[in-house]
C-alpha cells in the first residue's frame, strides 16, 4: 500500500519561505507524477503544480511560478515543494499526490494526509 506523508508545514510571515516534503512508502517509484495541491476552507482543492519522478521535470501553476520549485530526492523517495516570498493567499492545506499519468486534471491515485501552511501578513 502506498503512503505519502507530508511535512514542513507552518506559520510564516509574508515574504518568508518553506519547504514542505512529501515522502513516499510502499512503492519504488519509476514512472510516476507526484502532485501537489492545495485547499482552503470552503474552496476546492486547487492544482499548484507536480513533477516527473523518471526525469524530474516540473510544471508549476502561473501563480506561484518564480516563487516555489519542485524537486526530488530519488534516495529517499522524496518530493519537496520549496516556496519562496510567500503570501497570505499561499495560505492553505497543501497535499502531495501521486499517480501515473501526467496532467493537471483528472483523479490522482494516492493522496497524503495535508500540511498546514500559514502566511500572516
Amino acid at each position: 500500500q502506498v503512503q505519502l506523508v507530508e511535512s514542513g508545514g507552518g506559520l510564516v510571515q509574508a515574504g518568508g519561505s518553506l519547504r514542505l516534503s512529501c515522502a513516499a512508502s510502499g512503492r519504488t517509484f519509476s514512472s510516476d507524477y507526484i502532485g501537489w495541491f492545495r485547499q482552503t476552507p470552503g474552496k476546492e482543492r486547487e492544482f499548484v503544480g507536480l513533477i516527473s519522478w523518471r526525469g524530474g521535470s516540473t510544471y508549476l501553476k502561473d501563480s506561484v511560478k518564480g516563487r516555489f520549485t519542485i524537486s526530488r530526492e530519488v534516495a529517499k523517495n522524496t518530493v519537496h515543494l520549496q516556496m519562496n516570498n510567500l503570501k497570505p493567499e499561499d495560505t492553505a492545506v497543501y497535499y502531495c499526490a501521486l499517480r501515473s499519468t501526467y496532467g493537471a486534471t483528472g483523479p490522482w491515485d494516492y493522496w497524503g494526509q495535508g500540511t498546514q501552511v500559514a502566511v500572516s501578513s
